[in-house]
């Protein structure tokens, strides 16, 4: 399970304010990747957070509410299938984090600027001291939590893109390049939502 280890070690240097950042949909052949940074209070466990790919979207739905209502502060950054293709997927996985950390907000709207940043095996482009960490999400407690946030947003955003593109079955497969969404590909061409840089090889 993820611990607090790592953030401990940072609260006892000195930092208050630790953004943790994970991302969802790297991998997917549609829609935005999409990044979450969350600031937790010094020593809070939620127990059950962890990576958000080992829970059920109930369970994953249950923790997001308890992560909102606990954490000091939430940051959301989405970058579109369009930049992607254009800066490709890693560029705009740091991108969308970038602009999750910049767009951390507190509950009364006011915004925060963590004075240090954990994320999920990337580095961000900002003058905020930072680590990365492989497998983050199975390792820091709040970078699990962020990967929480993460997914239940996107998730919630491909039931909003099924409505506009229900020929690819987006609420079920999230986007993913299942053999059902490559098959539908096949039969009714390529979305203004997809991905065409990571298409070749199934068109």
């Amino acid at each position: 399970m993820p611990t607090l280890d790592i953030e401990s070690t940072i609260w006892n240097t000195g930092h208050n304010y630790i953004a943790c950042c994970d991302e969802v949909g790297r991998g997917c052949l549609f829609g935005s990747v999409l990044a979450a940074a969350v600031i937790m209070p010094k020593g809070l466990i939620i127990d059950g957070v962890k990576d958000s790919k080992k829970l059920s979207p109930k369970k994953r739905e249950q923790l997001y509410e308890i992560i909102k209502e606990k954490s000091i502060a939430i940051g959301v950054g989405t970058v579109s299938a369009e930049i992607i293709d254009k800066i490709n997927i890693k560029n705009a996985t740091r991108l969308a984090m970038k602009k999750a950390i910049l767009s951390i907000k507190d509950k009364c709207e006011n915004s925060i600027t963590p004075d240090y940043i954990l994320i999920d095996a990337e580095k961000i482009d900002l003058p905020i001291p930072q680590m990365a960490i492989v497998k983050g999400d199975d390792i820091s407690h709040g970078i699990a939590a962020s990967s929480i946030v993460a997914k239940v947003l996107r998730d919630r955003l491909c039931q909003r893109w099924h409505m506009e593109y229900p020929n690819y079955n987006i609420k079920q497969n999230k986007g993913y390049g299942t053999k059902a969404h490559r098959e539908a590909l096949k039969q009714y061409g390529i979305s203004p939502m997809h991905r065409i840089s990571f298409l070749s090889k199934i068109l």
